[in-house]
């Protein structure tokens, strides 16, 4: 066994977004020749539409990868894809967790980035053996010693130990290969111990039922076995279980070591959480493993369907989603403009985007969503400390005692010529400063406090723009802290449109009532009435907007004769536009809840 153990590594590629880690494991793959070049594609660990179009990585993937080393022994290397946008960090760290070696990936013309760093302590902590990969070798801007000295400097790594690789073209991937061989240990487990293995991720297949991607650390799972989950106490039988080689191989046994995948007839999603602990019922072990939590979202949205008969199709798609995709939670909800949905947790704003898109294109449903918002910790004047996501549930300002906010601490990483901007952005998005260091005479590293509903809407996109695309960000959630908080409602024709309404930093109310009014009235079509739209904070309107009624001449046909003739025809016409304002139903396009997403100036 210690023989089959020496064969195996286990590695993930670590990086900032966008600096070519799918790439470098589609390179893995070819060489490997697990498939044939006429089924091969780029971004093949990709699975889903929306990563090819994107060109990001949603869900970590895992593939075993056999590979002859020069010393002509095969080694089975075990490859994690995993995401780099900071909504899916969770996803990454349940990847550490399951491997010894990771390659942390620099972009050889971008340089170290904010989460390069956030993602090299992550592996640090579960104490892998880090071999650095400058990728993209093959651009003329490449600049191999400005990496080193970054390598070295920022990362604390041995620059000697650099790999150069271009993922695109596969230049230096088999000596990278052999590097992997070579710098990652090999797995520790023991056979003779209970088994003890790690739910790493889980997706939803609409025959076998739920898939379980794992990670064995200890002891031997066979065929037929029962197994028990950790945090569930759930039991069930194992009928299937194998390796990932873009398909699924199937064996008979997962031993100490190894990453595979188990198969249990299991229906029920709340039955397999990521991160959970798998042994045997026969002879179970004593204790979990480490590092199993429950993910907290951080960003709350309500989805309905624009059609209510498909309620019940969106229940069943959420369930399907929620088991690809351990961090999305949601619970019932109701409104009064937009009938029954779902009240939603997501990772951040591009998690949402992905679940929109999924629900829309993978199920077919045509859906709304409200407007974004983060938890608050509210402490009554009376009563138990309550935390409150929704708007419609924002109590009367008078029983709160306090209210607060969720903070981040903010890392950014830029060229110093574009400090400036970047400093009065997150000084508009009210952050403060805690730190700014030089990294060198180009780079600096800034860091912020700030709150996180500043960051949801505009602020990456921003970012992005006042530094033509060169700063990096990074962030992590701290504590809580008091704020101003107001519930802005959205009024139009007088009645309050709940779905619209929103909880707001009262220091920028006016600027997001009046923003909203505006692109509202952009979005909604004239009626044969005039539509006020108001934002108001509790009874005090402080936005309005007015989309001008649909006029008809009624005077075209009086060619002459007295003026009172045209005014009794206006005044009729005016009396049927006061009837019509009073029964008249102003109806929502699907755009009007999409655009108040974009509440801030472009």
């Amino acid at each position: 066994m210690i023989d089959e153990q020496e064969l195996i590594r286990n590695f993930c590629i670590i990086a900032h977004i966008d600096h070519g880690k799918s790439t470098l494991a589609d390179r893995f793959i070819e060489k490997s020749q697990i498939i044939s070049s006429r089924e091969f594609q780029s971004q093949l660990l990709d699975s889903m539409d929306i990563e090819r179009e994107r060109g990001i990585t949603i869900k970590s993937q895992a593939v075993t990868i056999p590979f002859t080393s020069k010393d002509g022994k095969t080694y089975k290397l075990n490859l994690v894809d995993t995401p780099g946008h900071v909504d899916f960090s969770y996803e990454v760290s349940r990847a550490i967790a399951s491997c010894e070696g990771a390659l942390l990936l620099v972009d050889a013309t971008q340089g170290v980035e904010a989460q390069t760093l956030s993602n090299m302590y992550m592996a640090v902590e579960q104490d892998l053996e880090i071999i650095p990969v400058v990728n993209k070798m093959d651009l003329p801007s490449a600049d191999i010693g400005r990496i080193r000295e970054q390598v070295d400097h920022d990362l604390g790594l041995d620059p000697d130990l650099i790999f150069p690789v271009s993922a695109k073209f596969g230049t230096g991937v088999d000596e990278l290969l052999e590097g992997i061989i070579e710098w990652i240990p090999s797995p520790k487990g023991t056979l003779d111990k209970p088994l003890k293995a790690n739910i790493f991720d889980s997706h939803y297949d609409p025959y076998k039922g739920v898939i379980m991607h794992v990670r064995v650390f200890d002891g031997e799972l066979k065929l037929g076995e029962d197994i028990k989950f950790y945090s569930t106490g759930k039991v069930n039988k194992v009928e299937e279980l194998g390796y990932f080689r873009i398909t699924r191989d199937s064996k008979k046994s997962l031993k100490a070591g190894e990453v595979g995948y188990i198969i249990a007839g299991i229906k029920d999603i709340s039955e397999v959480r990521v991160g959970d602990t798998i042994t045997t019922l026969k002879n179970p072990c004593e204790e979990p493993l480490d590092g199993f939590r429950d993910v907290k979202p951080v960003v709350f949205s309500s989805i309905y369907p624009v059609d209510a008969d498909q309620y019940e199709d969106l229940q069943a798609a959420i369930d399907k989603l929620r088991l690809n995709d351990a961090s999305l939670v949601y619970e019932k909800d109701s409104s009064a403009a937009l009938g029954l949905g779902f009240r939603c947790g997501f990772l951040g704003l591009l998690h949402l985007e992905v679940i929109q898109e999924r629900l829309e294109r993978e199920f077919g449903l045509n859906i709304v969503l409200t407007s974004p918002s983060v938890r608050y910790r509210i402490t009554p004047k009376s009563g138990e400390v309550y935390f409150l996501d929704n708007p419609t549930e924002f109590p009367d300002p008078g029983v709160i005692e306090r209210a607060e906010e969720p903070y981040i601490n903010a890392v950014i990483i830029t060229p110093s010529e574009y400090l400036g901007n970047i400093m009065n952005l997150c000084t508009a998005k009210r952050g403060i400063q805690t730190e700014l260091e030089y990294l060198d005479e180009k780079r600096v590293e800034i860091k912020y406090e700030m709150p996180l509903a500043e960051i949801l809407f505009d602020f990456y996109d921003r970012l992005k723009s006042v530094s033509r695309g060169y700063a990096s960000f990074d962030y992590e959630e701290n504590d809580f802290k008091e704020t101003e908080l107001v519930k802005l409602d959205i009024l139009l024709n007088g009645d309050v449109v709940d779905a619209l309404s929103q909880l707001v930093f009262k220091g920028s109310a006016y600027d997001k009532a009046r923003n909203v009014c505006k692109r509202l009235k952009g979005e909604i079509s004239r009626h044969q009435f005039k539509i006020p739209i108001q934002g108001a904070i509790g009874s005090s309107i402080i936005a309005r907007e007015t989309i001008p009624a649909l006029r008809k001449d009624v005077t075209s046909k009086c060619y002459g004769g007295d003026i009172s003739r045209k005014k009794k025809l206006l005044e009729k016409q005016k009396e049927g536009k006061k009837r019509m304002k009073m029964v008249g139903r102003v109806e929502l396009p699907q755009n009007a809840f999409l655009s108040v997403l974009r509440t801030d100036e472009e």
